[in-house]
């Protein structure tokens, strides 16, 4: 404990760009998925009225369900998008600008959703939630991506979380500024919902002082002087040489290779609470106890993902996310028959954002940067984003109408997911921690050869089977 501590102190500075990367990235993003969830009665209001002093008349039930629905998933859909540009950008102006972009039309977009209710317009809302949502679709991708490229190897699983802390920070950020008492009020949702640009302003002022990704400069730039200036900055003098080799050894091995083109219930935390049958008043906090227990897992599992490792975290974190989500579905089955079962639901939550903490909140990020050369890394984080938004887009759109029709049986869904999760991590994905990329993609043709090898076993015992049955 006391070298991982010193070496902090080492790379203060690349610490300090961390922290300027997770308040304007991820944390944005969480925040953005959060506070949703605290404006929801707010919004749903100021729909209704505008539309009666627009129209003469009240929106139907079902019609405001959809139109809330609709405000939900369109940040979705902008995640998708925002993931599409974002290996174009990323490639084309490098993660620095493309980050700093991007705070400039988070601002714009905040904007929008912050003069929503002066204006009297809930369609400022849908382009300000669009917005938003292209910001963290690009966001998501690129922050983890210069996190894990400025990271030396003994630090990299520890950088690679950090990430995936800034997200739950966000969370546990929206739901304690979306309390009564300060900025979740009928008066003040339109400041909450804006709450954001400020923080996008800030990395916007301090983003310009610190360096491009090394490999970046290197691999993609040929920017050898460059690529070595800004690892000294970042690293200090005499702690670079061999990171510096082993992106020599991946320039070699991808040498004329060009880069590529090409999970969560988040949004409604408060209508799971109120199919648990939870009183109202109560909701909000336990919320917030909620995102704090994300946030402290995430912070324990980057303690110690360097040494379990990122496989053993993601088998086990989706196999007892599972199994956690089976209990609370049974309890909440039984929650009307028996008061306490409840708060067993209630208790359950916790366990399984826990789980999702220690487990494959941090290691998910820090295998994809480990996985992939440069030159695929931004087309992977491309793939696996719009699976991501297209998970969330499902979710915000289906969930409200899911559980209506199917109750709490609608996470027999979420249970299948994480099983096969963790069947397919378990077959095919090799451990990571302290490896090159030369290393894992070594490992991977050993796997693949034992696949094969394995394969024809079977075909020349089930010849020579057929052969002597034939005799």
């Amino acid at each position: 404990m006391s070298g991982f501590l010193s070496d902090l102190v080492q790379y203060r500075k690349l610490l300090l760009m961390i922290v300027v990367l997770g308040i304007g990235g991820t944390h944005l993003s969480g925040f953005q998925m959060s506070v949703i969830n605290y404006t929801s009665p707010y919004i749903q209001k100021f729909l209704n009225e505008t539309w009666l002093e627009r129209y003469g008349s009240v929106l139907h039930q079902e019609t405001l369900t959809l139109l809330w629905s609709v405000i939900v998933s369109l940040y979705c859909v902008g995640g998708m998008m925002g993931c599409l540009c974002s290996g174009y950008l990323t490639a084309k102006f490098g993660k620095k600008k493309c980050l700093l972009l991007n705070d400039v039309i988070l601002i714009i977009a905040t904007l929008h959703t912050g003069f929503s209710r002066t204006a009297k317009s809930f369609e400022m809302i849908l382009v300000g939630r669009f917005l938003e949502g292209i910001c963290a679709g690009i966001h998501l991708g690129t922050h983890v991506q210069y996190a894990g490229e400025i990271s030396p190897k003994k630090l990299r699983g520890f950088i690679n979380v950090t990430s995936s802390v800034f997200f739950a920070l966000g969370k546990t950020v929206a739901r304690i500024l979306g309390l009564r008492d300060l900025l979740g009020t009928e008066d003040r949702w339109n400041v909450l919902l804006s709450f954001s640009g400020l923080v996008a302003l800030i990395q916007l002022l301090f983003l310009p002082f610190f360096p491009e990704s090394p490999p970046y400069l290197l691999l993609q730039k040929g920017d050898k002087a460059g690529c070595l200036k800004a690892m000294k900055q970042l690293w200090g003098e005499g702690n670079y040489h061999t990171e510096f080799e082993d992106l020599m050894k991946e320039k070699a091995i991808t040498k004329g290779t060009k880069i590529m083109n090409v999970l969560e219930i988040t949004f409604y935390t408060s209508e799971i609470f109120q199919t648990a049958n939870l009183q109202e008043s109560i909701i909000p906090y336990v919320s917030l106890g909620v995102s704090v227990s994300e946030l402290i897992s995430v912070i324990f599992c980057s303690s110690i993902i360097d040494r379990f490792g990122r496989r053993i975290l993601l088998c086990g974190g989706y196999l007892l996310m599972a199994l956690i989500l089976l209990l609370l579905e049974t309890s909440l089955l039984l929650s009307d028959q028996f008061l306490w079962m409840r708060y067993c639901s209630v208790v359950l939550i916790f366990l399984f954002i826990i789980a999702y903490g220690i487990g494959p909140a941090g290691a998910v990020s820090s295998v994809t940067n480990e996985i992939f050369t440069l030159s695929t890394r931004a087309s992977a984080f491309v793939i696996g984003g719009i699976v991501i938004w297209l998970g969330l887009t499902f979710t915000g759109m289906i969930f409200p109408f899911a559980v209506m029709l199917l109750g709490p049986f609608c996470f027999l869904i979420f249970i299948a997911v994480l099983i096969i999760s963790a069947i397919l991590i378990y077959l095919f994905l090799p451990e990571t921690k302290g490896k090159s990329i030369s290393e894992i993609t070594e490992e991977f043709k050993t796997r693949q050869f034992k696949k094969k090898r394995h394969q024809a076993v079977e075909v020349n015992a089930t010849e020579e089977k057929t052969f002597c049955t034939k005799l």
